[in-house]
């Protein structure tokens, strides 16, 4: 096995991993499930391999990022030699909530549940962002004045990269069916509008006047999900982000998501999450919109 090697910076207060920069050269830190209370990017630039995140998996090869938010699981096996960087941040190093307006990567890169979270990448692009990380890398070397501002401002820049990159990608044309555009936009507003109240896929098909099994079929070709799977992530955003932003007592979360139990909002959140809503709060940040 050859020497992985690491840049991390630890935040004094909490003493917990504030930023990470991690050169792989196999698979061996990724094969079992990774779950933790920070956002991850791994940008592979040789090698080919499988992903598994949340329900699904895909095709991960080289010159591809993959982004996964605040406890999302996600493992990656290795069909042949892997290497690339691995960066993680804690939102207490930098919110993608509360930078929305200036770094709109929420809903891009992360908390996208209808597109993959594998971006293609082209050789100019890995080699633009791999300058960026270059340039995070030197800074956390330099414990000088205003190392955080710094460092803060390249991840910035490169998550406006990525996000751009991920924009400008062509959507990939749906062969057959005329219809099945309109009803994948439908469903993504059905969705949007009323994960709060309408937790079953039948809901949502009665909506979209066609069968659960139909619409499940449609949404397994289109998402690599079913339906049940997009309300449950979706749901399980929107509880990270008031869990994470607001002080509000889980029992009102838990309502405001259209769950009149508590205590079953908690095992759905654990279920879905790996990990209970109040130690979420707990090890990822609590009202700090608030503070």
């Amino acid at each position: 096995m050859m020497t992985q090697t690491a840049s991390t910076l630890i935040n004094p207060e909490t003493k917990a991993l504030a930023f990470k920069i991690f050169a792989f050269e196999d698979d061996a830190y990724f094969k079992e499930v990774k779950n933790y209370n920070y956002y991850s990017m791994v940008l592979v630039t040789e090698g080919t391999g499988t992903l598994r995140a949340d329900f699904s998996e895909y095709l991960l090869e080289a010159h591809s990022l993959a982004c996964f938010s605040v406890y999302q699981p996600f493992m990656i096996k290795a069909d042949t030699d892997l290497k690339g960087i691995l960066i993680n941040f804690h939102p207490d190093f930098f919110c993608i909530h509360k930078h929305q307006q200036e770094v709109a990567c929420n809903g891009v890169l992360f908390n996208n549940i209808y597109e993959s979270p594998v971006v293609s990448l082209a050789p100019a692009e890995v080699h633009s962002l791999l300058q960026i990380i270059n340039e995070l890398k030197a800074e956390m070397q330099n414990a000088a004045l205003a190392q955080y501002e710094l460092l803060v401002s390249y991840l910035k820049i490169f998550l406006i990269n990525a996000s751009r990159i991920k924009l400008n990608q062509n959507q990939p044309v749906i062969p057959g069916n005329k219809q099945e555009p309109f009803i994948l936009q439908t469903l993504k507003d059905a969705i949007e509008a009323h994960y709060k109240t309408k937790h079953s896929a039948g809901e949502y098909a009665g909506l979209l006047n066609i069968s659960t099994r139909a619409l499940n079929r449609i949404s397994k070709v289109h998402f690599n999900k079913t339906i049940t799977n997009l309300i449950a992530e979706r749901i399980i955003i929107e509880a990270k982000r008031e869990l994470y932003l607001t002080s509000k007592p889980v029992k009102m979360i838990a309502y405001e998501l259209g769950f009149n139990d508590e205590f079953y909002f908690s095992r759905f959140f654990k279920g879905n999450a790996d990990v209970s809503p109040q130690r979420y709060r707990d090890t990822v940040g609590f009202s700090r919109a608030e503070a």
